[in-house]
């Protein structure tokens, strides 16, 4: 849609990174990693307890022998 407002075909070669410095239109896909990223952020930096942040830091208590399920399960299928 882009190309077509400026009427750029692709046998230009022209890349999207100057198409959309000329439209000024941003990219859609890293607008939402750059939001996600900063939502991760704002929940690893809160110290009031919520359960977001009990999430993030969670180690399972036994996770060597969950490894070793995990390998033994792997194995046995191949």
């Amino acid at each position: 849609m882009e190309r077509a407002m400026l009427g750029v075909y692709l046998r230009d070669q022209i890349r999207n990174e100057e198409i959309r410095r000329r439209t000024g239109v941003t990219d859609i896909a890293q607008r939402v990693t750059k939001l996600k990223w900063k939502w991760a952020g704002h929940i690893a930096r809160r110290t009031d307890g919520r359960w977001g942040s009990k999430v993030l830091e969670w180690r399972p208590c036994n996770a060597n022998s969950l490894q070793a399920i995990f390998v033994q399960q792997w194995t046995s299928i191949g």
